[in-house]
């Protein structure tokens, strides 16, 4: 019987929303992660941290649970990644189930300095079990007002890590040092990050409130928050206006600029695709230029059901099984993604779209050609 007591244990539970906190070395991560686990709303939180020495925690010590993991009065189960994050995850998941550990509605993880957020992604968006039992909530990246720029100059990771946030915080705009670089450093982020919302940790604005529950899809809710996840118009504008920023003359020249290499853009189109012709746009990218989608998400009209979107999202090869929602969240039907890019030519990828549509531009191939391409996925393929 479905309906038997042990069939309905053999569910799994609704996934737990993860949220990523990265940033570069000393750019204010574990300030920010102090202040908002004193927060009541991550009350029964899990905490997953590189180590114990970054943090501040005696004086939240409640009592050792077992090995490092350590109970804290505002709730909250910590404990570090030892090693490889997916036998923590499953690790975590296996108490949690077994009633080893206080059960937790969230998970805080907070990534190296020095890390790239990608893999982390690829991690939490491929596995098979860690997808079924969390959903991505989103990334915030923390940036030092004071040494932020020149972050941003001298380490790519630093980049990548604004690039592919939802939400971005700058530290330290106290300081004297700090509140005389915070305006070009926020035009700087808002030129590669035009998507994320920007927030000033000085003036109390990043709250759990302001950071949490701002990914993809909430199952909770069926639908995702598409005005504020895809941004569209502030990626248009920032396109629109990149040119102009690189201009500024407090730019230097003489510096090699990561962030030049990045671009941000939405694709938009009121023509569906037909679900083969979509599997083959998302296949294409990622066989041909995998490595230089930072991040991809989006809202996709589909021929089959007009009236029923998919919410995508990928990061570099590596694309979470999309949602199909019930109906338009919004009263904008068209497809709408977002891309972040490094080295991409945005001009290839509206031409893959276009001819996947079947309307080709002159000497470019069309959806026939591309349905033959050897890279098209002979069946299945990212919708099933």
């Amino acid at each position: 019987m479905n309906d038997s007591p042990s069939a309905a244990q053999r569910r799994p539970p609704p996934p737990i929303p993860l949220t990523i906190l990265t940033g570069f070395l000393g750019a204010g991560k574990t300030t920010l992660l102090n202040t908002l686990l004193a927060a009541p709303e991550l009350s029964d939180t899990l905490v997953l941290i590189n180590e114990f020495g970054e943090i501040g925690l005696d004086h939240l010590f409640i009592e050792k649970v077992e090995g490092d993991m350590v109970m804290m009065s505002s709730g909250c189960v910590c404990c570090t990644i030892r090693g490889d994050l997916v036998t923590t995850l499953e690790d975590l998941l296996r108490r949690l189930d077994n009633g080893r550990i206080k059960p937790f509605r969230r998970v805080v993880l907070e990534t190296t300095g020095l890390a790239d957020p990608a893999p982390i992604l690829h991690t939490i968006m491929s596995h098979p079990y860690l997808v079924m039992r969390f959903r991505l909530d989103g990334v915030i990246a923390v940036v030092d007002a004071v040494n932020g720029e020149a972050t941003l100059d001298a380490h790519e990771e630093a980049v990548k890590q604004a690039a592919v946030a939802d939400r971005l915080v700058i530290a330290k705009t106290d300081l004297p040092d700090g509140a005389a670089h915070a305006a070009r450093l926020t035009e700087r982020l808002a030129a590669l990050n035009p998507g994320a919302r920007i927030l000033i940790a000085a003036k109390g604005e990043a709250t759990p409130q302001a950071l949490l529950d701002c990914g993809l899809y909430d199952p909770a809710t069926k639908t995702p928050r598409v005005r504020e996840w895809l941004n569209a118009e502030a990626v248009e504008s920032a396109h629109h206006d990149h040119s102009h920023h690189h201009d500024h003359g407090h730019r230097h020249h003489d510096v090699n600029r990561h962030d030049d290499h990045i671009q941000a853009f939405c694709l938009t189109g009121d023509t569906p695709f037909t679900p083969p012709s979509f599997d083959i746009f998302i296949d294409l990218l990622r066989h041909t230029h995998g490595p230089r989608l930072l991040r991809v998400k989006g809202i996709v009209a589909l021929s089959d059901e007009p009236e029923r979107p998919v919410v995508i999202h990928g990061v570099q090869h590596v694309f979470h099984p999309p949602h199909r929602l019930d109906a338009w969240p919004d009263a904008d039907r068209r497809t709408r993604i977002v891309f972040i890019v490094k080295d991409l030519d945005r001009a290839f990828v509206e031409g893959l779209y276009a001819a996947l549509i079947n309307r080709p531009a002159i000497d470019t191939p069309d959806a026939e050609a591309l349905t033959h391409n050897p890279l098209a996925p002979a069946r299945g393929g990212l919708l099933g």
